[in-house]
């Protein structure tokens, strides 16, 4: 069989998904995770299977816990490197969202050897290691196997203060949302992969898919950060379900708040619409209240390495703007919408 060049790789025609869009839709998932055994008690074990975090949590006994997650996917950039930065950052982002510092990512590999030179899955490894360095972390090793399609991720460890735990589902009535990256990710790389993509628009949407969470770390030490998540495969509304849904409340975003990478509606209107959405809408479309095929489309647009979703209330919004400009992240410091007592519908949107 022939082995393809590295110089000439288009890595996304050998995968039938593409980064978070991957993901097994919210409805099948649930299924997946039913079980009637019922597990022993662990009382070290502060976040695990009871809630729909984005890592386990685990008590070390001396007011520090252990954050644990693991996170892959197939590739959604066709570049080598570039891939092994994004599933890097994607991953790491799962220990920031819970207000926590990184400390030991492992590799996990999946390489179709036969048809993929061992030279490209080497710039992948070297894509994940500059976001290691980036996050200030060693990739200490790994796991690989030959598979169909190439897959890559990281397991990562961290730590965090117990007090300063994020959950995703303790948010308070009142808190207000803010979002720290644009929507759109799955419409760009969609719109590539179909050939669509102007010039104007090429490398938006990797630039900010390898930009790291940092901020998740000082955001896990405001008392005011009630609750916070990453957003990835399941789209904003996905996550925001969750977070509603988990807290007993409602979300209300107010639309026009809500960050959009330039130039995305032209590739709506020419239907550049991962597959993803759909699968995303039918799991939860019947818990959000009224809204545009247009916001439908950007709201459950799966992100990979999407931004974080933050719900803080009102003695700590100066705080978290101050920390978000700290980071270069003051174009977000618009509240995106708010949590409020439960009503029939678990996100409603305001145009």
């Amino acid at each position: 069989m022939k082995i393809i060049d590295p110089e000439t790789i288009k890595l996304t025609q050998y995968s039938h998904g593409a980064g978070c869009g991957c993901k097994i839709s919210p409805r099948i998932l649930d299924e997946i995770l039913t079980s009637n055994i019922a597990t022993p008690d662990n009382d070290k074990l502060i976040v695990g299977n009871h809630s729909k975090d984005d890592a386990a949590v685990y008590d070390l006994g001396n007011g520090t816990a252990l954050i644990s997650t693991t996170d892959f996917f197939m590739p959604i950039v066709d570049d080598p490197f570039e891939f092994g930065r994004i599933a890097s950052a994607n991953a790491i982002s799962d220990v920031y969202a819970m207000g926590g510092k990184p400390i030991l990512a492992i590799a996990i590999l999946g390489w179709p050897v036969n048809v993929l030179s061992p030279a490209i899955a080497q710039k992948v490894i070297e894509g994940s290691r500059s976001v290691c360095m980036e996050a200030g972390i060693p990739l200490a090793g790994g796991h690989s196997i030959d598979s169909p399609e190439p897959i890559f991720g990281l397991a990562v460890n961290g730590l965090v203060p117990i007090e300063n735990i994020k959950q995703n589902n303790l948010a308070k009535e009142g808190d207000v949302l803010f979002l720290t990256k644009s929507l759109g990710v799955g419409i760009l790389t969609t719109a590539e992969k179909k050939g669509i993509l102007l010039i104007e628009h090429a490398g938006i949407a990797a630039k900010q898919m390898m930009q790291l969470n940092k901020v998740g770390e000082a955001l896990g030490k405001i008392k005011g950060v009630t609750a916070m998540t990453d957003v990835t495969g399941f789209g904003l509304l996905g996550h925001l379900v969750e977070m509603a849904e988990g807290s007993g409340l409602s979300a209300v975003i107010n639309f026009e708040n809500v960050p959009v990478i330039n130039g995305i509606k032209e590739y709506v209107d020419q239907k550049s619409i991962p597959g993803g959405t759909g699968r995303n809408w039918e799991s939860y479309g019947e818990k959000i209240g009224p809204v545009t095929e247009y916001q439908r489309t950007v709201l459950a647009d799966p992100q990979t390495s999407g931004g974080l979703l933050i719900a803080v209330n009102a003695a700590g919004i100066d705080e978290v703007k101050n920390i978000l400009q700290q980071y270069g992240l003051e174009s977000f410091g618009e509240p995106i919408g708010h949590l409020e007592a439960q009503r029939q519908k678990l996100v409603n949107v305001q145009s």
